[in-house]
């Protein structure tokens, strides 16, 4: 089942006793669960019609006893559980042994004033698993997985929004090139964005340039965009001010290396007619990741894409060994590339 289907499915009323969420898109996990509990559970029956689970501290068999308890003073109650271990491939090291059993019987006969949701904070189930193909026949499975370019796009404008807010596109691409695709640094950045507009205001890419701090990896992809465009001062100020953020020159040498190698691996995965969505869930992407990675590796050959990690190498060993001074060989290579 898809989220959106399984949205309006809760909006309609239409609520399974027993859901498993994966992915890696914590936020929207905690979305979902945030709209369940307030279609299920009435504002003052919250603090005790609402529970939460850690299966690396709680064995399966007390959650699944408190799954069978009929509420007290409440209707229904919701059980959220924090999974490690039952839908995932491998063994975290945790003391505590699970009677998986238990869930299973549990999982033929569902108590219908119960509603269960596990989390599993990860990109993939374990197929093989009984206990995995036994929710995929008779529980909700939902995977959260990365928005695509459009959805996150989409997804920021629906945010602003909700405070009758509203902003451009070029307003839209610079947030998310200077906050990165992580939606929950998204949000406090929409939120501090929407209290600067105030209602019925608008925000312009300016505002978000000056309001927006933008991180170390963000300010990667945009030194390399510079470089690609040809604005070297503009790539060399970015460069001063991570030293002046007294960020390591070898971590940056390290985010260079990783952004000129996704260039290349996209481009080359692109020439084999692989599509933006293909090519993230293979290189384990954000497809936005892949979208600018994709815009930049245009500007770039593929032989002149191998020279510069070639040189990027070549810069890595010379600064651990001490051979080059490690900003100003950091500062020589930029100025090289910008060449």
């Amino acid at each position: 089942m898809d989220l959106k289907t399984a949205v309006k499915q809760v909006k309609a009323g239409d609520i399974s006793p027993l859901y498993l969420c994966y992915g890696t898109e914590k936020y929207r996990m905690k979305e979902f669960v945030a709209m369940l509990e307030n279609e299920l559970i009435p504002e003052d029956q919250k603090s005790f019609a609402v529970a939460h689970y850690d299966l690396a501290e709680t064995p399966i068999e007390l959650v699944v006893e408190e799954a069978e308890t009929a509420p007290f003073l409440a209707e229904r109650k919701l059980i959220v559980v924090r999974d490690s271990t039952l839908f995932m491939a491998g063994k975290e090291s945790t003391k505590v042994e699970h009677r998986v059993e238990k869930l299973l019987e549990y999982l033929g006969n569902p108590a219908d004033y119960s509603v269960l949701v596990f989390l599993a904070y990860a990109e993939k189930l374990d197929e093989r698993k009984k206990l995995v193909k036994s929710f995929k026949a008779s529980a909700s499975v939902i995977p959260f997985t990365p928005m695509g370019e459009g959805e996150l796009s989409g997804w920021v404008t629906k945010q602003f929004g909700k405070s009758s807010v509203t902003l451009s596109q070029d307003a839209a691409d610079m947030l998310l090139k200077r906050a990165g695709t992580s939606l929950g640094t998204l949000s406090a950045e929409i939120e501090k964005l929407s209290l600067f507009a105030g209602a019925g205001g608008s925000v312009s890419a300016d505002d978000v340039e000056k309001l927006v701090a933008i991180g170390t990896e963000q300010s990667v992809f945009v030194l390399i965009e510079h470089i690609a465009n040809l604005k070297l001062q503009q790539a060399l100020n970015i460069f001063y001010d991570l030293l002046k953020q007294r960020e390591e020159p070898i971590k940056i040498v390290s985010l260079i290396a990783r952004q000129f190698r996704i260039m290349l691996q996209v481009k080359e995965m692109s020439g084999q007619n692989y599509s933006q969505q293909q090519i993230a869930g293979q290189l384990g992407l954000h497809p936005y990741a892949v979208k600018i990675a994709s815009e930049q590796a245009r500007r770039f050959e593929t032989a002149r894409l191998r020279r510069i990690l070639a040189s990027i190498a070549k810069l890595d060993h010379e600064i651990k060994t001490g051979a080059v001074d490690k900003v100003f060989g950091l500062e020589m290579f930029l100025l090289k590339l910008g060449a």
